[in-house]
């Protein structure tokens, strides 16, 4: 034998190591395959139960149930115009986050995400020190005929302050993806920068920007923690749910809390409908 190879007398038959690979591999793939499926069940499990128990109830109660039926109409008009309004602001600072290099970029694209992070009775007691009545601002506006705490206003307020945050960062993300050699090929034909950004980027990005705008409008239809300290009344449906559930306890919150959820799966199928073309991932 050569004195620098292994004895083969010593050497394991790679049947036998080969064994206990795959069993290793597939108990850690039974053991992923149960965590897995205990998270699917810890985040479906609660939605499930809330709406096979209330569910029913609730559609029906929207029948009779006038608050209800008025809260449900407040919370979709309310969400929707926060939207508008995140949309019309949103929309230049998310442009300018993905195109422009400029000094403070990252102070103001962390300026924007920092909503996210504050906790949300936090952000409506931040509201309501801008814009009560006792501050400058809010005394300033309610002089000029606008009343924003108390008041849909401020329901619009909250909405915007906490949703508008995941509408500019998917639109900054819908406005990375174009390529900007396009606009440079639009501005080398003639076209100034706005007419650039009608005719090449807005089309390119506008599923990505109408994806945003739905992820946007259905976080703040779940907004609870912002308005309840802006705006207890009037109610919109979350606050209606949480003062069903100490007013009268868990059998008259249910149907109000169900009704909640299947209003949020509307923009949900929305957004899987838009997203419905998109190429799997291999």
């Amino acid at each position: 034998m050569h004195p620098g190879l292994p004895d083969v007398n010593q050497l394991e038959p790679m049947g036998a190591r080969a064994q206990p690979n795959r069993l290793a591999r597939a108990t850690l793939s039974v053991f992923v395959a149960v965590l897995a499926s205990l998270f699917l069940l810890f985040v479906v499990g609660p939605v499930a139960g809330l709406v096979s128990s209330g569910g029913v109830r609730g559609l029906s109660a929207l029948a009779r149930d006038t608050e209800l039926r008025q809260s449900l109409i407040l919370t979709a008009l309310t969400a929707t115009t926060a939207t508008i309004l995140g949309i019309l602001g949103g929309t230049p600072v998310a442009y300018l986050l993905a195109r422009r290099s400029f000094t403070g970029r990252a102070v103001l694209a962390a300026l924007m995400d920092l909503p996210l992070v504050i906790p949300h009775p936090v952000a409506g007691i931040a509201l309501l020190l801008v814009l009560g009545r006792a501050s400058p601002v809010g005394s300033a506006l309610y002089a000029a005929g606008l009343r924003v705490a108390g008041s849909p206003t401020g329901i619009v307020c909250a909405m915007l302050f906490v949703s508008a945050p995941l509408y500019v960062s998917a639109a900054r993300e819908a406005f990375a993806r174009v390529d900007a050699r396009y606009e440079s090929v639009a501005r080398t034909l003639g076209d100034d920068a706005w007419r650039a950004f009608r005719r090449v980027t807005l089309p390119l990005s506008a599923r990505g920007l109408t994806a945003a705008a739905v992820v946007m409008w259905a976080r703040a239809v779940s907004e609870f923690g912002a308005i309840v300290i802006l705006t207890y009344n009037p109610k919109v449906v979350s606050v209606l749910s949480y003062d069903r559930f100490t007013s009268y306890g868990l059998s008259e919150a249910l149907p109000v809390a169900a009704v909640l959820v299947l209003f949020a799966l509307i923009p949900l199928a929305a957004l899987r409908a838009l997203r419905h073309g998109d190429p799997a991932p291999r």
